[in-house]
């Protein structure tokens, strides 16, 4: 492993963590939108956990969605999926931690510590796949209502809270690649470490005669 690929690793898949993190509670997923309005004078913001209204003069007030079962199978997805985004980070980042080789934890054993910062990096995947697959299905389904001629509820744009889901996903995505790119699980040049021993005139090193010279191929009868 190259010591500052794993840094760089690590650094992608903390941000990326963390902005999980910011784009889950952030209330502006979807925002309703003003196309076709003259005059607005109240707008809606919603997330995977309330929807929010703010009149024209500035008077914000938020409600929790009442029910789980009563909520759109795509928002209990994303749901789910954020939250198991965050755990994946969670041990992406201390399966790096733990196989960086700056690290002195897990000790001297480079090649164990290799394949446990390689399993750091699948992990950074599966969260940057989970966060990518919850927000762009969020996304689907507000551009599908807004395309919708015939959709008769309230249609809405694509919040801030999408845009640093995707921007999560994608640092997520690129530390794991990283990681699993850089990975060397050990060859055997690695694993074999050659000493040398300098041999003294007719014994080894160890007491142990050597030859000279190559091996003769006849016996000494061959010669008359």
């Amino acid at each position: 492993m190259n010591p500052i690929v794993e840094a760089v690793a690590f650094f992608l898949g903390f941000l990326g963590w963390i902005m999980v993190g910011v784009a889950l509670p952030n209330r502006y997923w979807r925002v309703s939108t003003v196309d076709g309005n003259v005059i607005t004078t109240s707008t809606i913001y919603e997330n995977l956990w309330m929807s929010c209204a703010t009149d024209s003069i500035g008077i914000h007030n938020c409600r929790d969605f009442p029910s789980l079962l009563a909520l759109s199978g795509y928002i209990q997805a994303s749901r789910a999926l954020m939250i198991a985004s965050i755990v994946m980070g969670t041990f992406g980042l201390v399966a790096t931690l733990v196989g960086m080789q700056c690290s002195k934890i897990g000790g001297d054993n480079y090649v164990f510590k290799g394949r446990v910062a390689g399993i750091g990096g699948v992990f950074f995947i599966l969260q940057g796949l989970c966060t990518m697959i919850a927000v762009s299905w969020y996304a689907f389904n507000i551009t599908q209502e807004f395309f919708d001629p015939l959709y008769p509820g309230t249609k809405y744009e694509i919040g801030e809270g999408l845009y640093i889901g995707w921007s999560s996903a994608t640092l997520a995505l690129c530390g794991g690649c990283c990681l699993l790119c850089a990975c060397k699980l050990g060859t055997t040049s690695d694993k074999i470490l050659y000493s040398y021993h300098p041999a003294t005139r007719g014994t080894g090193y160890s007491g142990t005669p050597v030859s000279q010279g190559p091996p003769s191929q006849y016996g000494r009868n061959a010669y008359v």
